[in-house]
């Protein structure tokens, strides 16, 4: 005789990874006002952290450290735990405790990763059992990143965020920039002087130029970041300090919609020495870059999502 399934009333050091947009084009824009994408989406081990404890009362409680400025109404985490709720008519709620450690405003995904981990945790705390294609569903709800910490790889994506197709890439580490300034995703949109015109590519343009790295014919960057020049034009630290790597001949591209930087390396080794190489610069007397950086960071690349396997597909 089998034994009965283990209950899990908690979840401790629950991991939500930011993203970066390796390249990001606007190739559309729907009747419905909705921007058409492509892109190529990475996990980073830059996380937030969550506890979560199951609540027999059915309420969303949250501690720790939740931003003063996000109120329930606002936060995806709460909206997340409300759709699993609706869903699968659960009577469970959870007590969930905060750890910010993703920026916000940066372009890196903090909010949509937050949300997607409440699914994938309150999905096996409360052994309310969907699958991938049905939280994909509840995903797509809440925004159009958070699909994709679902899905689970990193992935070429189009339409809204929402078609996802998993691709695999080399190992890297990144130095992520971070101005002080931080961006409304819907502000870049609304712009008028934002590229909405790209030429659509396929996920074999992107696969054929990542073999040509290997091969001998490196160039820095596919494509771009449609957004980038946009989010420049509405904040001028942000032109500044695109300017100012430059100018230190550091190759740099914005993720998302900024206001986040990130350089590509091919060692953790080499991250870290560009990464102290920028904070010299940035403390010198005359570098302008130490009034608008806030912070340097490193980060790893990762093959999938660590919650890649709390899910059924």
């Amino acid at each position: 005789m089998n034994p009965a399934p283990r209950i899990v009333t908690s979840l401790y050091d629950v991991p939500a990874p930011a993203k970066l947009n390796l390249f990001l084009h606007v190739v559309g824009r729907r009747a419905d006002g909705y921007h058409l994408l492509q892109t190529v989406f990475r996990f980073i081990d830059l996380a937030d952290v969550f506890n979560f404890e199951r609540r027999s009362d059915g309420r969303i409680e949250r501690e720790g450290a939740v931003p003063a400025w996000l109120t329930p109404g606002q936060d995806l985490v709460v909206q997340a735990a409300g759709l699993l709720q609706q869903a699968t008519g659960t009577r469970f709620g959870a007590q969930i405790q905060y750890t910010k450690n993703i920026p916000a405003g940066a372009g890196l995904g903090g909010g949509s990763s937050d949300a997607a981990t409440a699914l994938i945790a309150l999905n096996r705390l409360w052994q309310t059992g969907l699958d991938r294609p049905a939280l994909l569903a509840l995903a797509a709800q809440l925004g159009a990143d958070v699909p994709v910490f679902i899905h689970g790889d990193s992935a070429f994506a189009q339409g809204t965020g929402d078609l996802l197709e998993s691709i695999r890439l080399p190992a890297a580490s990144y130095v992520l920039v971070l101005p002080q300034a931080t961006v409304s995703t819907g502000q870049i949109f609304s712009r008028p002087d934002l590229t909405r015109n790209t030429k659509p590519i396929t996920i074999t343009d992107f696969t054929k130029w990542q073999e040509q790295q290997v091969s001998g014919s490196p160039s820095a960057w596919f494509g771009r970041n449609d957004l980038q020049p946009a989010a420049c034009a509405s904040h001028p630290d942000l032109s500044q300090t695109a300017a100012w790597l430059h100018e230190q001949g550091i190759s740099s591209r914005m993720t998302g919609s900024g206001s986040c930087f990130f350089v590509q390396c091919a060692t953790a080794s080499e991250a870290d020495v560009l990464k102290q190489k920028i904070l010299v610069k940035i403390q010198s007397r005359e570098s302008v870059a130490g009034q608008m950086v806030n912070q340097v960071l490193t980060s790893q690349g990762l093959d999938e999502h660590p919650l890649k396997y709390w899910i059924h597909s």
